[in-house]
């Protein structure tokens, strides 16, 4: 795809968003089942059925996928994207590349070891390799819009307002 084609793909919906706000206001959803007599859980990424389970630092045998390694592949996927969509629309060529995210846990918090280690992560690092003739100035320009527009990462940074409810059956 290239930049205009990318241009006249979004110029409707951008216009629709622009003259009617909560046209652009959706919700994503995303739901699984509980597994039975072990902690899984089996979530339908509308693509495939994936499930998760405990990782092997917290007890788990490394067969089901780990919720924490989930979070850094859709911030990977989503980085991606992103930087893809933001180099067509810049014009820049790139003839490869590859995004990376590692995040650093502390299990002590996670199973309750340490009440003062952190539950969940306490960096994630994202790197982009990519191979491109563009200038370096381009580049970082490339970097602060895929920042700038790439949904998890912002959600990551700005965290929302989170409500967890239990309701039994």
């Amino acid at each position: 795809m290239d930049a205009e084609s990318l241009r006249a793909l979004q110029a409707p919906l951008k216009s629709l968003y622009r003259e009617t706000p909560d046209r652009a206001r959706i919700t994503l959803r995303a739901s699984g089942e509980l597994g039975a007599g072990a902690p899984t859980c089996r979530v339908d990424t509308g693509r495939a059925l994936v499930e998760a389970g405990l990782h092997p630092a917290t007890g788990g045998d490394g067969s089901f996928a780990c919720s924490g390694d989930m979070l850094l592949e859709a911030l990977v996927a989503c980085a991606g994207v992103t930087l893809g969509a933001v180099a067509t629309a810049l014009g820049v060529t790139v003839e490869r590349g590859s995004v990376t995210a590692e995040g650093d846990l502390d299990f002590r918090g996670t199973l309750g070891v340490d009440k003062l280690a952190a539950v969940g992560f306490t960096a994630i690092r994202l790197r982009f390799d990519v191979v491109s003739d563009a200038s370096p100035e381009t580049h970082a320009k490339l970097l602060e819009l895929t920042e700038r527009y790439c949904v998890v990462l912002q959600t990551l940074r700005a965290a929302p307002v989170v409500r967890a409810e239990l309701h039994s059956a």
